[in-house]
């Protein structure tokens, strides 16, 4: 091959240098595209968890002003074979003692989920002194007869005909549960349905 024919075909050291330089070039945007590809997937993962977040664990997160506060006090008729013996129940007259106080009605879903955990934790810690006491919101007094007796539920209850109970603990819905302390203190609330984990963490709170 001639010699000018060689020459033409060897790239310049100018030429070498913009190749390297472009091919480094190549490498850093691809460095770059990979990291914020993974950084990316990483906040939608981040998002997506605390989307998934079970609503009933956020609930029970959530502030309520009277939580620390004395549970707003009433007097509410019996539901129940609890009511032969005393009528009424005046939540004032149970100070000293601890409340685990739980909003529900017959037509509510997740009342009736939930209501095979209440009477089964009831029958556990009643020997402790713990008071359980169910709070009837605006039903019909032969439902809410029904409600206990379908789920066998042998803690105290009472019926809140006109709702005014609920809406002095600012219950937004059914079912909404109450821990008041020893000292009618409200410790903590739970907005929907309990489960085991949450009822005892809450159990324990009264032990204090």
């Amino acid at each position: 091959m001639p010699v000018e024919e060689q020459r033409s075909e060897k790239t310049s050291p100018g030429e070498q240098l913009t190749g390297v330089r472009k091919g480094r070039t190549q490498k850093h945007r691809i460095v770059v595209f990979v990291v914020a590809s993974l950084l990316s997937a990483g906040l939608l993962a981040l998002l997506g968890s605390q989307l998934l977040v079970p609503a009933q664990n956020q609930s029970e997160a959530a502030s309520n002003p009277l939580v620390g506060h004395p549970a707003p006090d009433f007097t509410l008729d019996v539901l129940g074979p609890h009511a032969n013996s005393a009528p009424t129940i005046h939540l004032a007259s149970l100070k000293g003692k601890p409340i685990m106080l739980n909003f529900w009605a017959s037509w509510c879903i997740p009342c009736q989920q939930e209501a095979p955990l209440l009477q089964k934790t009831w029958q556990n810690v009643q020997r402790q002194g713990i008071i359980f006491l169910g709070i009837d919101f605006q039903d019909a007094r032969s439902d809410g007869l029904n409600f206990l007796h379908i789920y066998g539920i042998t803690y105290l209850n009472v019926a809140d005909d006109t709702g005014s109970t609920a809406i002095n603990f600012g219950v937004t819905g059914v079912p909404e549960t109450f821990f008041i302390d020893r000292h009618g203190v409200i410790v903590s609330k739970v907005i929907g349905g309990l489960t085991a984990q949450s009822m005892q963490s809450n159990l324990q709170l009264l032990a204090h």
